[in-house]
Order: structure tokens, then sequence, then C-alpha cells
């Protein structure tokens, strides 16, 4: 950037200082004051790297191949002169402790502040996927964890925590929660994902940016739309899905999201669509998000995905052409730094090859949540103003980032997502027996949290730096509760040797009940067996843990098979002979304690599953949500048929389902209710979650044989009954039709009640009269539930 800086006479406070005037009046005054390059300046970014006291602040060098512009980038003073629009995971690329961070944060800031004409901060953003991605903050549980919870209220709860910590040393904006519905598990991401069911992934997706929302700190949608719908589960392959699929179950969650959590940012996913990048798409970006679904906020990239148009898709030619396309999709705001949205992006809008009405209306947008923010309200000096956390970092005291309160938090959440699979009566565990605990998994840490945990996706790479957190395994988590227990690991999730499953075997021999813990270690690009650029062919278990299994399991020793993984896993034969399998999704810090409790009988399993559990490795992907012709039939040898289902999981109790209850008749704008009664008819207090399912038999496109329309979690006590009531609108039963338009047909709809998708003991129907009624943005998408004491 050439231009010079204008010079203009002090302003003592000019309009768009004043938090007393509409927002839009300040944001078009201060854009009216602003050059082709201060403008610029607010859609860009700077990924800073660490540097002593005094020295120019630097770039961080790139991680995706994507060089710098130009002969050398640009020190964090000299970029931010035209004013800077984010700073970059100062928190979340290297390890630093709190107050340091903190610190650090409030110096950078000065920085941009002082550089500047306006005296403008920088919107600062981090990861908080399973917590705040810093060094020593609370690592709760992963996505797959909070479908398994089947509580959205509790997954609020976490991010209205995780925002309290965010909010507290400066940071604005946080890039979760991930919307994607797994459609293939072997995607390496699925560990990100909440479950393959879009209404489960979109009420508890908007609980997640209610909480965050709630505490101060900008939610951000991931990843739209389509990246988990990638040809043959390969990270960032095109999106192997027909306008149908995207809008009825991709695009789903999204909707549920912006109508009822309203976040205030969205990121585009690396994928294309049909040919098209979501990056550079229009019709997704601006017609569809903006103009369709309402959303006012801003669109930030992902990580280097406006250059990635042309370095990766092709569909540009330059950077400056990539700059072009990006913001006229509507991409305003270019990460983790600048490389089109620069120099680039200043010189076509000078010359006229991109409109300044494009760059305008980004500018406005970044300038809109700054006011929001209350970043517009400085001195105006150069300087940052004193005592507003929200513009920078408190410095009332050093911060913690795991107070016992966040812990306990991650304890309850961690609890309510394990999952009993199967159960022969060996659980729970007497504390006077012996046990052998054995497997990779044993008492390995980093098995309890995913790829978005900070000591996974930063820690790692420095084997001397401390976890930062407590993070007790399950072997420390078991240690006192039996009259003996002996851990032998029997080797790595990557591998072991033959003496090492030797001296697992013979552990388990010598034991009266064995647990044998498997799963993953989630990495990065190929560093783990889960996670981002994780992929993998099939969903057989990682090394040679399945040959470690069938050793263990032919000793005749009772074994219960504990599972700590991010993605569902192929257990076939192993399920069949365990005598018990437990499910546990990356369960986080606290999830040693609560698989402790759960296996000791002090806590319940209270936990559904949210994605199907394959009963082999290979063949087609294994979700409930799916045609006839793509379940099993006789006229295929590739059986789809799940090993476990979606929404499987057991108690220590059983329950029994009675009284079914359906309205017969609504009109196609009106609602049924439908209820059934739930008994506890065990010994013992337990928790079930009641599901309610609806098919549609004759319609006029292809359905799902049945789909989730709502639930009841709920806890009855021994011989005691509830009855559960949902009210479903019409617009619970539509679907986009041949034209393209969401639509409610008229016709019979049937009802299933039951324990999960595979097991619904009551079936029922209801016929919706009148008219094919066309949906518009007000259609009803959440099914009302009550739950009452008989």
């Amino acid at each position: 950037m050439t231009e010079a800086l204008p010079q203009h006479a002090p302003v003592a406070s000019p309009p768009w200082r004043d938090p007393r005037l509409p927002v839009a009046e300040r944001v078009a005054d201060l854009l009216g004051r602003m050059t082709v390059e201060e403008k610029a300046g607010q859609l860009g970014s700077f990924w800073a790297l660490p540097a002593e006291p005094g020295e120019p602040v630097s770039p961080r060098e790139d991680e995706a191949d994507e060089p710098m512009p130009g002969d050398r980038a640009l020190t964090l003073d000299e970029q931010a002169r035209w004013g800077l629009g984010h700073l970059t995971r100062v928190f979340g690329t290297a390890p630093v402790a709190p107050a340091e961070g903190a610190a650090r944060l409030r110096e950078l800031q000065r920085v941009v502040v002082s550089a500047n004409r306006f005296g403008l901060p920088a919107i600062a953003h981090e990861e908080c996927l399973t917590g705040f991605m810093t060094w020593q903050a609370t690592v709760f549980p992963s996505p797959p964890a909070w479908g398994a919870s089947f509580d959205p209220g509790l997954v609020g709860e976490m991010a209205a925590a995780i925002a309290a910590s965010m909010r507290r040393v400066g940071v604005h904006q946080g890039f979760a929660p991930v919307l994607d519905v797994v459609r293939d598990a072997r995607w390496g991401r699925t560990e990100e994902c909440i479950g393959e069911d879009p209404y489960l992934v979109g009420t508890l997706g908007t609980a997640y940016v209610k909480g965050l929302e709630s505490g101060g700190v900008v939610a951000t949608l991931k990843h739209f739309a389509g990246y988990s719908a990638s040809r043959d589960a390969r990270n960032m392959a095109p999106t192997a899905a027909g306008p149908r699929e995207v809008a009825d179950v991709l695009l789903e969650p999204f909707v549920m999201a912006l109508r009822e959590g309203r976040p205030r940012s969205v990121m585009p996913s690396y994928t294309d669509i049909d040919g098209v990048p979501a990056s550079g798409s229009e019709w997704l970006l601006t017609r569809l998000l903006r103009e369709e679904l309402g959303f006012t906020g801003v669109v930030v990239s992902d990580y280097f995905a406006v250059s990635f148009l042309q370095s990766r898709h092709g569909v540009a030619g330059s950077r400056k052409e990539a700059a072009a396309r990006a913001l006229a999709a509507g991409i305003d705001v270019e990460l983790p730094s600048v490389r089109c949205y620069g120099e680039p992006l200043v010189e076509a809008v000078r010359k006229g090859e991109i409109p300044e009405e494009l760059l305008d209306r980004a500018a406005s947008r970044v300038l809109t949540l700054k006011a929001e923010l209350g970043l517009l309200d400085g001195p105006g000096d150069g300087e940052p103003a004193d005592g507003a956390p929200v513009f920078v970092p408190a410095a009332d005291g050093a911060p913690v980032f795991d107070p016992p309160a966040h812990r306990e938090l991650a304890r309850r959440l961690a609890e309510e997502s394990v999952v009993l699979l199967a159960d022969d009566g060996t659980l729970p565990l007497r504390p006077d027996a012996r046990v052998a605990l054995v497997g990779p998994l044993a008492d390995e840490r980093y098995g309890m949290m995913g790829c978005y945990a900070f000591p996974n996706h930063v820690g790692r790479s420095d084997p001397d730096l401390p976890l930062g957190v407590e993070f007790p395994t399950l072997a420390d988590a078991l240690r006192g509760e039996f009259a003996e227990l002996r851990v032998v690991p029997g080797g790595d999730v990557l591998g072991a040797d033959d003496t090492e499953i030797a001296a697992a075997v013979a552990a388990a021999r010598d034991a009266e009940v064995c647990v044998l813990a498997l799963g993953d270690r989630a990495g990065l690009f190929g560093r783990g067996t889960s996670g981002e650029g994780c992929d993998v062919e099939t969903l057989a278990l990682p090394g040679r843990q399945a040959e470690l299994a069938e050793a263990v399991l032919a000793t005749g020793t009772p074994t219960v098979v504990v599972l700590l993984s991010g993605r569902p896993y192929a257990l076939g034969a192993v399920a069949e002979r365990a005598a018990a399998v437990v499910q546990a999704f990356f369960p986080g810090e606290e999830g040693g304690a609560a698989l402790a409790a759960v296996l000791t009988g002090r806590a319940e399993p209270r936990g559904r599953l949210p994605v199907s559990m394959p009963r082999r490795p290979y063949g087609a992907p294994v979700v409930y949500l799916r045609s006839r012709l793509d379940s099993p039939h006789q006229w295929s040898t590739v059986d789809s048929t799940p090993l476990f289902p979606f929404g499987h999981g057991l108690s220590w109790t059983t329950f029994a389902y009675e009284e079914l209850a359906v309205d017969p008749v609504a009109a196609t704008d009106g609602s049924v209710r439908v209820s059934a009664v739930v008994r506890n008819v065990g010994e013992r207090a337990g928790t079930e979650v009641v599901q309610l399912y609806l098919a549609d038999p004759v319609s006029s496109v292809v359905r799902p044989t049945r789909w989730l329309a709502g639930w009841a979690k709920t806890r009855i006590e021994p011989g005691r009954a509830v009855r559960v009531e949902f009210t479903v609108h019409a617009d619970r039963t539509s679907f986009t039709g041949c034209d393209l338009t969401r639509v409610v047909e008229p016709g019979v709809v049937e009802v299933l009640v039951g324990r999960s998708s595979e097991d619904l003991p009551l079936r029922g129907s209801f016929t919706l009269e009148g008219p094919r009624r066309v949906l518009g943005a007000d259609r009803v998408m959440a099914v009302p539930v009550e739950v009452t004491p008989l």
C-alpha cells in the first residue's frame, strides 16, 4: 500500500465515537472518513509471532504452503497503520501462561491502536471447540460427547463458561461451534462434529451459540456448508451431495442456529459444492446466507481459504482475482493473515476492477461488529481505553483458565456423555474384584481429548511442555477402587509388539475381570488417528488394537471394552464376545473420572449414540438417516446394518413404553400432540432418552425411512412412570420438493417412539389435511416437549 496517510485536523468527538448514536449512523460516519487502504485494513488479519519487548512484531510463517506476498511480510505496526480487522490466536498459537497471554494481547492491541489514525483496536479471535484453546485452560468433552449427552442445557452452560474465560482476557470472537452433520465417519474431523442427525446437531449447536454469545463472545458457525459430505471422506475433497441433501441435511443445523441462536459470524467451508468453492460462492454466502436466511453478521474466511481459490481450487489466476471472487461472494475478513485482501485488493479497487461498493460492504460489516463489541468507543488519541475488558484484556490479577467450577462442569458433561452399548451384567464392577486394566488408552492422557484441545493441537510439538491442566488417566481414576488393579498398556494406539500384547494377555488371564481401553490419539494432518487431515480408509481399530482385543478375549476372562475415540469404530466380533462395551467420545480432562464413576456404578451411563456404530470396517457409510434403497435390502450383498444404531444406549435399569396417543388429524399448517408413558420397570433409578421419530411413507420425493423429530431426557425412579408429550408442528414434516422449494404435503405421517432409531416399540400415525404449503423463513423448527410424572 503506497498512498500516504491523509492528514486531518483532530476532531474532539466525531459522531462515530458516540455510543449513544445508532450503530449504522456511527459506522457510516467512520466509513466516510476512511481511505481505500483503511477500509481494506479492516478486512485483514495478523498472525503474530512472539517478540522480545521493544522488537517489531513479525508475522507468523504460514503452515499451508501459502507464501507471504511481496519481498517480505509487513510487521504489525506497518500493517496496522491502515487499521486491522483481526488479531489471530494470540493465546492459541504457542504455549503462553494466562497472565502472560493477557499482557501480550494488551501490548499487541496497543500497537494496533497507536498505529492507525482512528485508534481502532482489532478483533481478537481464538479457537474454542472443546474449551478456550490455550495452555492451562479447561479441556471440555468433544462435540460427539455433546451429542451423546442429548443435553442442550448443559452444552449451553459449558459455552457460557468458555466465554467467561475468553472475554476476561480480551478475546472477542470464538471459532465454534462446528455444525457439520456426520455423513461418513472415516472423515478425520468427525471428532469435531456433534452427530449424524441435523436436528440433534442444530439443537445442541444452537445451545452452544446462545451460551457463547450470552457471555459477550462472538460465536462463529463452521463450516458453511457441506464440508462433512466430502467425497470418500477425504478432507477438503469436493462435497458429494445434491441440492436436496444439502438443503435438508447439511444446511438444517445452520438454519436453526442462525434463527434461534443469533450468532454474529459464519465461516465458510474449504470444500466446493458441484464445482463452486464455498469461499467463492455468491449463491451460498450472499443469496442464501444473507438474503434468504437473514444473516447480518460477519463472514470470516477459514485459514488461507481466500488464497486457496487460486492455489487449490484454480478458480482465480492471481491473488487479486482471488480477492475479487471472495469479496463478491461475501467473505468480509481474510484469515489468518493478509494474502489477497491487502495490496492486491487495494490495487484492484483503485483501478476499478473491483467495485468500491463491495469493499464498503465488507468494511461496514466489520465496523458494525466492532461497534457492537465496544471497539469504537475508545478515546481516539492512539491509546487504549483503561478498564474496558472487552476492548483490551483486563489487568486485574492473573486470570485462571481452569477453575474448579469449570472442572466440575467438564465432569458433569463427561458423565452425561458416557454410552453403555452392551452389558451382560458384569457392570458395575465389584470393589472386591481383581481387575486388569490393559490397552493403549489404559494410562494415556492424550486419548481423552481431540485435536482442537491445546495439548494435542499445539502442545505435542514440545514434548517437554507440561499439559497445563490436571489430566487423570483412566488408570489414575481407577486406582484404589478395587481389591487389586494391575495396569498393562499392551502397546501404543498405532502399534504394539508381540511382547507388549503378551504382557496384556497375561494380565487379563490372571484377573477376575479385564478392562480393555482402546481407541484414538488425536492429531493434525496425519499426526494422529483422528482429527483434521487424519482421514482413514476403513473404520477398523487403529494399529494392532483389534488383534490385541482378540487375544485378550481369548483368555476367557470377562472383558469390558472401553472405547475412547473421536469416531465410531467397527467392533464386530469384539463386541459380541465382550462382557460389556462402553463408548466415550474424547471426554476431556475429567473423562477418566467420569468413566471410573460409570464402571464402578457411582454414576449411571446416561449417554446415547449421536452416530451409528458400524458392524464391519469396510463398505458403505453407516448412518441412520437414509432412504429405503440406501438401507439394507435383498438386491445388494453389502449390508449396512449398524452394530449399534443412532440413539442407542443402556442404563442400569430397564424401561417399558406404553399408551401411545396421537392426534389423528391436523391441518398442513397445524400441530399434533404425540404422547407416551415411559415406566421404569427395574430396581434402580435411571435416565431415559425418549426419542420421537417421524416417517413419510408416500411423498413426491424420496425421503429417509425415519428422522428424529424430538426427544426428552428424563430421570425416573424405580416403579414410577412419566408421560412424555411432544407438540409436533406440520412444518417438522417438511422437505425440499421437486422444484427445490421447502414444502409440507398432505397425507399420512407415521409416528415412532422408543429407545433408539431402531428400537421403537410404539408406532402410530396422523394425517395432514389441507393444501400443499410452501414454507418461508418463519417455519417451525423445534418440537416442544413436556414430561409429567405419573
